[in-house]
């Protein structure tokens, strides 16, 4: 059984979550990604400890107090790291087990693993991401560790363990596992609200997938899938931007928009705006 120590009076409580600081932190992930997760527990002497001896013993397991789905593992009544539930079931851990040095980099790296994949799933649960979108978010968050970790430099602080390319590639394949990524959904997610009332080309449609990493049948299947008839889309441009280009400009701007040549100049020259549908 699972032996964790509950912080007070043997319930645990649930850490209260502010909505708007919630929203904010995610807005900021979002491009960035969170660092609340590298403020760990400070580790006291743990350091002249792990000099010291080359076995440990799990002494304590306890509830993380900003989330209380991890678990902080305390070796020799020291705080050393910490695991989600899951992986503290699945690598056996329990109060009272020997741990050697090999087994404490095991430990170790699964913390970092777990960390990263939960930011990560949380950051893909906040819409449908593609592969491609989901790489350069990691890449972001080794960025932002070397950041991090250059600042605790000047602050004389232990520098936390820099992100490796293996582990980053592990998570996505996770993800892919478990469903969390799905090129085919997200492409299809992406035609049926990308620019839904501003009007947007086909040819647009195609390249700004391919950008975000689609292949061209995930697209093809996207684009077949999902209405979305040029001329629709063309007449949305044109009531958006016609009080601001006369129509050789609207022509051209339509054009660079993706759309073709004589369906632009048509759409422009047969334009009326009371034709227009009127927005409730």
């Amino acid at each position: 059984m699972l032996e964790i120590e509950n912080l007070k009076g043997g319930q645990q409580e649930t850490p209260r979550i502010d909505p708007e600081q919630e929203m904010r932190r995610r807005q900021a992930e979002a491009i960035y990604g969170a660092d609340e997760e590298f403020e760990a527990p400070e580790m006291g002497d743990w350091d002249d400890l792990f000099a010291q001896s080359e076995t440990w013993t799990i002494t304590k397991l306890t509830p993380g107090v900003k989330d209380p789905n991890r678990v902080n593992v305390f070796l020799d009544n020291h705080f050393a790291f910490s695991l989600d539930l899951a992986q503290v079931v699945d690598l056996d851990v329990k109060v009272g087990q020997k741990v050697n040095s090999e087994r404490l980099k095991t430990l170790q790296s699964a913390s970092e693993f777990g960390k990263l994949y939960q930011r990560t799933l949380e950051w893909v649960l906040t819409r449908p991401h593609s592969v491609r979108e989901t790489q350069d978010y990691l890449k972001r968050r080794k960025i932002k560790r070397k950041q991090l970790n250059r600042q605790r430099e000047r602050e004389e602080r232990r520098p936390l363990p820099e992100l490796q390319d293996e582990m980053m590639q592990q998570v996505v394949e996770r993800l892919l596992e478990k469903g969390y990524l799905n090129d085919q959904k997200f492409a299809k997610f992406f035609v049926e609200n990308r620019y839904v009332r501003r009007g947007i080309s086909q040819r647009r449609l195609r390249m700004e997938l391919k950008r975000k990493g689609v292949d061209d049948e995930s697209a093809k299947i996207a684009l077949e899938t999902v209405p979305r008839p040029e001329d629709e889309e063309v007449l949305k441009v044109i009531k958006k931007k016609r009080k601001k280009y006369n129509d050789f400009q609207l022509i051209g701007y339509l054009v660079r928009q993706g759309f073709d040549f004589q369906r632009a100049k048509n759409a422009v020259e047969n334009y009326r705006p009371e034709d227009e549908t009127p927005e409730w």
